[in-house]
């Protein structure tokens, strides 16, 4: 038997980089606090870790998270000039938006 995913809950997409106009990773959560907070202590993924990805530049928050994985598959398929837009359009610093959610 196979069970929903969501089973009510929302979901996010983010971004997180190391400097303006640097590396990008996009990840997907249910719990973006915590997978914050993951990253700047070395814990979320080993790709961030190892490419010092501690700034969050963006995120999305959806009803489901099935609509977040989606548009995290979408934006993947990217080119990275579009993800670049995508941040500066709401984010044109790149100020690191982690203070604001931790």
């Amino acid at each position: 038997m196979r069970y929903a995913v969501s089973m009510g809950r929302g979901g996010y997409v983010y971004i997180m980089t190391n400097k303006r106009g640097g590396v990008l990773y996009i990840g997907v959560t249910a719990d973006i606090a915590a997978r914050i907070f993951q990253h700047k202590t070395g814990r979320g993924s080993a790709f961030c870790r190892k490419c010092g990805l501690t700034m969050l530049v963006l995120a999305e928050e959806y009803p489901t998270i099935e609509e977040a994985i989606a548009r995290e598959k979408a934006m993947k398929a990217w080119k990275r000039q579009w993800k670049i837009e995508l941040i500066e359009a709401s984010n044109p610093n790149w100020d690191d938006l982690a203070p604001n959610i931790l």
